[in-house]
């Protein structure tokens, strides 16, 4: 009973007054407001439902923006490690100083490195004439072993082959497609070929795989050859010159600083492209879909704090006369009010605090959680041909986390605002009377 409470403040020497705001008295009759009991089973059932909704809400919230970040980040240092954050190309002659230009390009501060690259689309066939369509990047040596998105990850055979210009380097998921192994030969057929009287005959060529290497991202890994850059240069009849010159700077945020100093060192008319225009629109999607589901997901946290409404309600409707009591005895309206504002608060809180804490732990865990439901069900979740990377990434933004928490308490403590001043106002010969 209320009235319990009352007095075992009462006799608890050194407690706060039952005057004072959120003194131990309206703490102790908040608490008893939540436990259950026999006939208030109902109430403490909305009560239990409010809970579990704000925990299911904040740890979906916190789950779906880690994969969200983790998705963006590992496509972002996939698609980034592999090509680079600024690509130069030639506007009015060919590039055939490329080594010159590729020199004074890496001379810039902020630039790490400059590849120059000849690039053409080929089909490539292995054993049993199975063929796929591939991209050819011929490369130098000294730059692939420098491209440690590739060299690092090179899961069966070396570059040796490669650096003797004798041999390319392939993806893991294209050898597994041709049945392909390091030592053996690889057919390579491209459209732009022979000019002879009777048209252009494609020119087709093996090599050996030199290296089958394993980015993670699916795209790369089924499509991508890397070619002795000299060996690209016959193979594609562009003898000492290449198509471009790709960049990779310490800073990929910072190319519109850079562009003005790659134009003065190239010392010639050039076309300079990064990589926010070249994945403008995926990243742009990758964004509007983050926010859209941020949006959604909160409607759940909205739906659990309506039950805290719906529930205090109740619990208001059935302390009529304990407040009745409470406010003869000298409880203050205010002291009403904040006793159901932390009656419904400490729901908020509660379960906010167990979704932060459950979210956390599904995402340290998420890739054991896929593989786990996928064994399951039998199927393959999170498939890599469909989403690119071959692993559920997850990656905590604290800011978001932040975000997500200051949300759901503020929709808790928001929804016991209208049902503890409803308990405030209530009038206390009202309320007995009909008892």
């Amino acid at each position: 009973m209320a009235v319990d409470a009352v007095k075992e403040t009462a006799e608890q020497p050194g407690k706060s007054k039952a005057g004072r705001p959120f003194s131990a008295f309206e703490r102790i009759v908040a608490w008893r407001y939540l436990r259950a009991r026999r006939k208030e089973a109902f109430i403490s059932v909305i009560a239990g439902f409010s809970f579990i909704g704000i925990m299911l809400g904040v740890a979906t919230l916190i789950i779906v923006m880690a994969v969200m970040n983790g998705f963006r980040t590992e496509l972002i240092s996939r698609i980034l490690g592999v090509n680079g954050h600024m690509i130069v190309q030639p506007i009015d002659t060919p590039l055939d100083n490329y080594d010159e230009l590729a020199r004074k390009f890496a001379a810039v501060p902020g630039v790490t490195m400059a590849l120059p690259l000849v690039e053409g689309q080929t089909l490539a066939s292995g054993r049993g004439g199975a063929g796929t369509g591939a991209l050819v990047r011929g490369i130098r040596p000294e730059d692939i072993e420098a491209l440690k998105t590739v060299s690092s990850n090179v899961k069966s055979g070396d570059l040796v082959g490669f650096a003797a210009g004798q041999g390319v380097l392939i993806g893991s998921r294209m050898a597994s497609q041709l049945g392909l192994n390091a030592g053996d030969q690889i057919t390579l057929m491209s459209p732009e070929g022979d000019i002879t009287p009777l048209g252009v005959n494609p020119r087709i060529k093996s090599y050996v795989v030199s290296g089958i290497f394993e980015i993670g991202m699916s795209e790369y890994d089924s499509s991508i050859i890397y070619m002795p850059l000299e060996e690209a240069q016959l193979y594609f009849n562009a003898e000492g010159v290449v198509q471009s010159i790709e960049l990779f700077v310490a800073n990929p945020d910072t190319v519109d600083e850079l562009r003005p100093k790659l134009e003065e060192a190239a010392g010639r008319q050039v076309f300079i492209t990064d990589w926010r225009q070249r994945n403008q629109t995926f990243f742009s999607a990758l964004q509007v879909e983050r926010n859209v589901m941020f949006m959604i997901l909160t409607l759940i946290v909205l739906v659990a704090a309506l039950n805290i409404i719906s529930g205090l309600i109740m619990l208001v409707k059935d302390k009529g006369s304990d407040i009745a009591i409470l406010r003869t005895m000298g409880a203050t309206s205010g002291s009403i009010m904040r006793i159901f504002f932390m009656t419904g608060a400490a729901i908020g809180i509660a379960g906010t605090l167990a979704g932060v804490l459950l979210g956390v732990i599904v995402c340290l865990n998420i890739e054991s959680i896929r593989q786990f439901f996928s064994w399951i069900s039998g199927t393959v979740l999170f498939d890599p041909e469909l989403y690119f990377l071959s692993q559920l990434p997850a990656d905590m933004n604290v800011g978001e986390t932040v975000s997500v928490v200051i949300m759901a308490l503020t929709l808790s403590f928001l929804a016991t605002i209208v049902p503890a001043w409803r308990a405030s106002r209530l009038d206390p010969v009202q309320a007995l009377r009909y008892e």
